[in-house]
């Protein structure tokens, strides 16, 4: 636990303190601006309670299956991935020998975390995953522009079957997980497993909280998610 207050102030309470106002607003959008921000503070709470919920779990499983990458720099086993850090996260992109082209929704998220890989990399290591060759990998990073991604071929499909990025038909899935090294030993610590199975009528399948900022922008918007709406690798200009 973090130690936080456990005695937080009805989010009511808080909204009301807000104070904003904007030019020529109505009261009627004042007063269900208000509302929604004390559910924006609840779930902002919320938000806290599962992260709290989800550090909290128990040790996951030790990690012994014969994982083998090649990068930008040459071989590596999973160990290797974690370079100087405790803590390893691996997205697995879908991006498999049957596809003339990557996924393009796993292709805008990681768009985005290229973005952030710099940052992310003072606290934790992040790899990128694929079953690809290498050299088609990098010649894509290229192309996209990627500067701080750190891609991976899967070389012999171990990992990818191991932690979820083989469908059953033996397509791509694509998988989040999160790895620990402590005292040497390492261990599965998480995985999304929000999916198809979970979803919720008229939504399309993703987790909470959701790991792509375009979502997230959208969510802010009058139009909002598009269900039938996903982007693209190009588009015409």
């Amino acid at each position: 636990m973090t130690g936080r207050p456990r005695c937080l102030l009805p989010a009511t309470e808080l909204a009301k303190r807000n104070g904003r106002h904007y030019p020529n607003e109505s009261v009627e959008y004042r007063r269900a601006r208000d509302a929604l921000l004390a559910e924006e503070i609840e779930l902002r709470r919320h938000i806290e309670r599962v992260a709290e919920q989800r550090r909290a779990l128990p040790p996951g499983g030790d990690v012994t299956g014969d994982y083998r990458f090649i990068g930008e720099a040459g071989p590596v086993d999973l160990a290797g991935l974690f370079g100087d850090k405790d803590t390893l996260v691996i997205y697995s992109y879908m991006f498999g020998p049957q596809r003339e082209r990557p996924c393009p929704m796993c292709t805008s998220l990681l768009s985005a975390w290229d973005g952030e890989a710099q940052d992310i990399a003072q606290r934790i290591a992040l790899a990128v995953v694929a079953r690809s060759p290498i050299e088609r990998l990098v010649a894509f990073k290229k192309e996209r522009g990627w500067r701080d991604l750190r891609l991976y071929s899967d070389v012999n499909g171990e990992y990818s079957r191991d932690f979820g990025a083989i469908s059953d038909d033996g397509g791509d899935d694509a998988a989040f997980q999160v790895f620990t090294r402590r005292d040497g030993t390492i261990r599965h610590f998480y995985a999304a497993e929000m999916g198809f199975p979970t979803v919720d009528p008229g939504q399309d399948p993703r987790g909470a909280p959701d790991l792509m900022p375009m979502w997230t922008i959208f969510d802010m918007t009058p139009e909002g998610r598009d269900p039938h709406w996903y982007p693209k690798l190009d588009y015409a200009r």
